[in-house]
């Protein structure tokens, strides 16, 4: 199996490096760039923004999630191809132009937050299933899955809270989440969100044109009453959270932080002592799976209530 992966990426790093047509710098050409334009933007505003090391990368894990065995959690196994990678925060806000109207897709693999690295491993799963192999064609669902309706129209079209991340997502059949009625789902969030839009301050795009706080505000109260049902964390630990956890779900942290819906992202991964998270850690600085079980990295946050899970379809 090993041969058939090196042999897989060494095929796409060839084609990657032969591509005399992709700046080193990168953006894609402009007439296989009409996939990503909006409106009137013009050509520069529209394209990705990334760098070769990103493409290559993007290639190595397409060739990797292609040559995996259906037997095998692919969200887990591309995720520990990352692990190491440094943890920086913000990472779209390069993205962001014309004082926020605008906003160019980023594709970083070179440095991840939570959010990204999400993003990231499911998009790279999407496209194992629908067979997609280039790097534009990982570009365009890495598109789908960030902005509403899968289409960049500007900073207040990226799904910001990440209740509106599963909303959409879930729309667009890319991914569903588990709400079950009992044990081990006991308790109930009812979404009351309004961070954005009270601390502008700590968004550049909302520091720069105040225009867009009242469209967030929008979003906000669009999401706001909304509940859904999730596992506290005095029950992660229980005999019965592994019937309805797999390896490879997403797992949104829950918090009581006023007007935040989830504090953090990442993925499960079952171990003998129990069910873990692998993540785009702060604390860490770096993608992580972590040494201690999700229960006991839970009960280290206090303002951590429990988990949602989300299933990659």
């Amino acid at each position: 199996m090993s041969s058939i992966i090196q042999l897989l990426t060494t095929l796409f790093l060839f084609n990657v490096a032969a591509d005399a047509s992709r700046p080193v710098q990168g953006k894609i050409p402009v007439e296989r760039a009409t996939v990503y334009r909006h409106g009137g933007s013009s050509a520069a505003e529209c394209t990705p923004i990334y760098s070769r090391e990103d493409s290559i990368r993007v290639m190595e894990l397409l060739a990797y999630a292609a040559s995996l065995p259906d037997s095998v959690s692919v969200p887990v196994s591309v995720a520990r191809r990352l692990t190491g990678v440094p943890y920086v925060a913000s990472v779209l806000e390069r993205g962001v132009t014309a004082r926020g109207l605008k906003e160019r897709m980023v594709v970083n693999l070179r440095e991840l937050d939570c959010t990204t690295l999400v993003e990231t491993v499911t998009a790279v799963t999407l496209c194992r299933r629908a067979g997609v192999k280039s790097f534009e064609g990982y570009v365009g669902m890495l598109e789908k899955l960030r902005y509403r309706d899968g289409c960049n129209s500007g900073y207040v079209s990226r799904l910001h809270y990440f209740t509106d991340w599963i909303k959409d997502n879930g729309k667009m059949g890319f991914v569903r989440e588990t709400n079950c009625s009992g044990i081990p789902f006991n308790s109930v969030q009812t979404i009351s969100l309004n961070y954005m839009t009270t601390h502008p301050q700590s968004y550049r795009a909302l520091r720069e044109n105040a225009s867009l706080v009242p469209l967030i505000r929008k979003t906000e109260k669009a999401l706001n009453g909304l509940q859904f049902r999730y596992i506290p964390k005095n029950m992660v630990a229980h005999s019965s959270v592994r019937k309805f956890v797999r390896d490879g779900d997403i797992i949104a942290i829950t918090c009581r932080k006023a007007g935040l819906d989830i504090a953090h992202v990442g993925f499960a991964v079952w171990h003998e002592d129990g069910l873990h998270l692998l993540n785009a850690s702060s604390i860490h600085h770096k993608v992580v799976e972590e040494p201690m079980t999700l229960s006991e990295y839970l009960k280290k946050h206090p303002s951590h209530t429990g988990i949602r899970v989300v299933r990659i379809l």
